[in-house]
């Protein structure tokens, strides 16, 4: 496997720093690797823990008749079983619209859903009595799919759209026009760990809780809520999550709040922790989508009018769907201008689960669809896919999106796309490609580059703010604590560097600690890919409120002016006299200097009016391209990525080594959403199908291609974020979007003058019906399910 990575820390704006912009492992690297980070599940379980399983609904819709539940508390080892009539606050566990009970009790609005939880002595007793209940639904037809939802007219939400100037009349005007439909799937997260929590009791009804959850204060709030106390008395903590990639951002706290339930009533410790299989089942999936679009453009490929309206599949209730396919509008131009724009948003009610945040958060959904269609305008003009793209990129003069923001780095996009065009050689793969398929009748190749600009901020504007907790003692040491949680992706290290940084010491003082609603309150989720330009900036504060007293304090010693102290090495230098940072640390604690900060910061310049669809949602854009080749057997619908080129901005990096370790993890994630990842849905009972990895497929290390090369583009944030650099979680994720488009090309290439009928993911099976009904033997399909299929 041929892996190569770039990045360059030098250039005019190069600081000389010690630790920033290093390519420094991760925090928990060594522990991860030697088994020894701790979980929830390798908790110590505190004595007489009680263990908690979930009894689900057999059907998909209907009214509750009856849950017998005799058998169930009459199991071997069952201590209490908890229903809605046990909640003493409210059965509520949704993030606002208070559509979500912890327990159903009147009516079932998914199949799986949550009846009732038991405790027991043993997780097996537990899971084993859940079996025992006898419940009767009085069963109603369930709406699986978008047309369901479509045809019965259920919304979780109420429809939304915006847009600009006069979309029909440039439809109507324009040389050419193209309709049609994209189905996107869904995904199944599949983080390693699964949902989990532990709940302890206190003293004065307090309840501690561990839990596996992006929203460390989304968890204390709704366990409040539940159990109808104040906030205060419930804590939150999270060291670390085996992952989360959004599906622990708003549903992490059904799980917590049924343990803390079960603490509460119990006065024991209470544990949760899903099987792999009700997981599944129980938690919500990337948003799948029916996009119906028109275009308008001339012999050029220039677009001149264009309307789409996204169809999405919510599930049974709201959750964050009006987030999740707002940012869907929001990025349905990806790096495009339409001089006439009409986006519009239908949150389609089923009887599945309530879909929620996935990596992208709506954006790669949105981004998708404009890719295929610019890859339909270029085989209706015969021009090359990328010149197509270049066309219609944003540019000065046209530079404002759909929602009114200004584009401000148009040059960065164009150079970013024209640099990968040149290292990617993709000119010359091109043509060679061409050849390869001239005399190849069975395999096909395909090649394309695709653009990403992603916005970065929360557009539910209260939630871009963070706090941090600093502490230096007196031996010099330091207590790092933030609102930020640690999913795998290396936050916490990154914040302990600007930290270390700020200090001028050693990054070994810096003592990470875990996330606590208990330290830092209010914190907004750790997502939008806004983790390090909030958290490490509320760090930076504080580090930096604390330094200044310092300074202050050694000018005073030394008799000279604060400008002229400076910290480095370990050291602090004050005109011709230095001392340690230890030594100056003891000095403070003796003459009385506060040493303790808690740092705040709001991320500037940033509005968003959705009623009147106006502002500036985002406070810069990442950019990025990724070049794909592939090769199909168009007579099986198996191909291989062959090669796959990267180039990604952003800024200048706090960490290299980490920033390419998510560019490397984004890509292949949405490689496979784009690829292999399929959810299946049954038709008449609304069960999902594909509940397990024996049934559902997620890339694995033969997946990844075995020539991927990563670069990060030189370049500097031009908005005043930590150290210059740009987000990193979501937008790599983007570009497996030329996956999708290269697979599209090959399958093209057996027949050049008609479009590919190829949905999202493209399986093998799906690529072998495009190339069948390419050659014009159409082969049997599945039924539309508004993106993930149903069967």
């Amino acid at each position: 496997m041929n892996i190569r990575h770039e990045f360059d820390d030098t250039g005019p704006d190069a600081e000389p720093l010690r630790h920033v912009r290093k390519p420094l492992p991760h925090d928990s690297a060594r522990r991860h690797v030697m088994g020894a980070a701790d979980y929830i599940d390798d908790v110590r379980e505190p004595a007489g823990t009680l263990h908690v399983a979930i009894g689900m609904a057999p059907k998909a819709r209907g009214a509750i008749r009856s849950i017998d539940l005799t058998a169930v508390r009459a199991h071997p080892g069952v201590v209490r079983v908890l229903t809605a009539a046990d909640v003493p606050g409210k059965n509520d566990v949704s993030p606002a619209a208070g559509d979500d009970p912890m327990f159903a009790d009147t009516r079932i609005g998914f199949h799986g859903q949550a009846l009732f939880a038991v405790l027991a002595e043993t997780r097996d007793a537990a899971r084993r009595a859940a079996k025992t209940a006898i419940v009767e639904i009085e069963e109603e037809a369930p709406s699986v799919s978008v047309e369901d939802a479509l045809e019965r007219a259920e919304t979780v939400l109420p429809d939304y759209g915006f847009g600009r100037g006069e979309v029909a009349p440039a439809l109507d005007g324009a040389p050419h026009r193209l309709q049609g439909s994209l189905r996107i799937g869904g995904q199944e997260h599949f983080y390693l760990e699964g949902q989990a929590a532990l709940a302890t009791p206190g003293e004065e009804g307090d309840i501690h809780v561990l839990s596996s959850t992006q929203h460390p204060t989304e968890v204390q709030h709704v366990i409040a809520r539940v159990l109808g106390i104040p906030d205060a008395y419930v804590t939150c903590e999270v060291r670390r999550m085996g992952g989360g990639f959004g599906g622990k951002e708003s549903q992490a706290t059904q799980w917590a709040a049924i343990a803390a339930l079960g603490a509460h009533l119990t006065k024991r410790p209470c544990k949760v922790r899903l099987d792999r299989d009700d997981d599944f089942v129980l938690t919500g999936k990337r948003h799948d989508f029916r996009s119906d679009w028109r275009v308008g453009f001339d012999d050029e490929g220039v677009i001149a009018g264009f309307a789409v309206t996204h169809n999405a599949r919510c599930g049974y209730s709201a959750d964050l769907s009006q987030g999740v396919v707002d940012r869907t509008m929001f990025h349905s131009d990806n790096s495009y201008f339409f001089p006439a724009v009409r986006i519009d948003t239908r949150r389609l009610l089923t009887n599945t689960v309530s879909n929620t945040a996935f990596r992208g958060f709506g954006g790669p959904q949105g981004m998708l669809m404009i890719e295929h269609v610019m890859d339909r305008i270029a085989w209706a003009t015969g021009r090359d896919p990328l010149d197509v793209r270049y066309a219609n990129l944003y540019r000065p003069g046209a530079d404002v999106t759909p929602y009114g923001q200004t584009v401000e780095e148009t040059d960065t996009l164009r150079a970013v796309v024209e640099t990968l065009e040149r290292t990617s050689e993709y000119r010359t793969r091109r043509a060679a490609i061409a050849a390869f398929n001239d005399r190849s009748k069975i395999l096909k190749k395909g090649i394309a580059l695709t653009p990403v600009k992603f916005g970065i901020s929360f557009t539910l504007m209260h939630l871009n703010q963070a706090g941090a907790l600093v502490h230096v003692y007196q031996d010099g040491s330091v207590h790092l604590n933030h609102g930020g949680t640690e999913m795998g992706q290396g936050l916490y290290q990154k914040i302990a560097q600007v930290v270390a940084e700020e200090f001028g010491i050693a990054i070994e003082r810096v003592r990470i600690t875990a996330t606590s609603t208990g330290k830092v309150p209010n914190t907004a989720p750790t997502a939008a890919s806004s983790g390090t330009d909030l958290n490490g900036m509320a760090a930076k504060i504080a580090a930096g409120a604390i330094k200044a007293r310092m300074a202050a304090r050694a000018a005073e010693r030394f008799g000279i002016p604060q400008e002229e102290v400076t910290f480095r090495d370990d050291r602090v230098f004050a005109g011709n006299e230095s001392l340690t940072f230890a030594e100056l640390a003891r000095d403070c604690v003796m003459h009385r200097v506060h040493l303790s900060e808690a740092g705040f910061y709001r991320t500037p310049t940033i509005s968003w009016d959705r009623a009147n669809a106006k502002g500036r949602p985002f406070l810069y854009f990442a950019y990025g391209a990724a070049c794909s080749e592939v090769i199909v057997d168009t007579l099986t619908g198996e191909y291989k990525v062959t090669r796959v080129d990267i180039l990604h901005d952003v800024g200048r990096s706090i960490n290299p080594a980490i920033d390419i370790g998510q560019i490397e993890g984004g890509f292949v994630q949405g490689m496979g959403w784009l690829t292999t990842e399929e959810l299946v849905y049954d038709e008449t009972s609304g069960r999902l199908r594909t509940h397990a990895p024996s049934t559902y497929k997620i890339p694995v290390a033969s997946d990844v291609p075995e020539d991927l090369r990563v670069a990060l583009f030189p370049n500097t944030n031009r908005m005043e974020t930590i150290y210059r650099s740009k987000a990193v979680g979501e937008p790599p994720v983007m570009l497996a979007n030329s996956v999708f488009c290269a697979l599209a090309d090959a399958v093209h290439a057996l027949d050049p003058a008609r479009p590919v009928p190829l949905d999202a993911p493209a399986t093998p099976e799906a690529v072998l019906r495009a190339c069948e009904a390419l050659r014009g033997n159409p082969l049997p399909g599945s039924a539309p399910g508004g993106g993930g299929r149903v069967a």
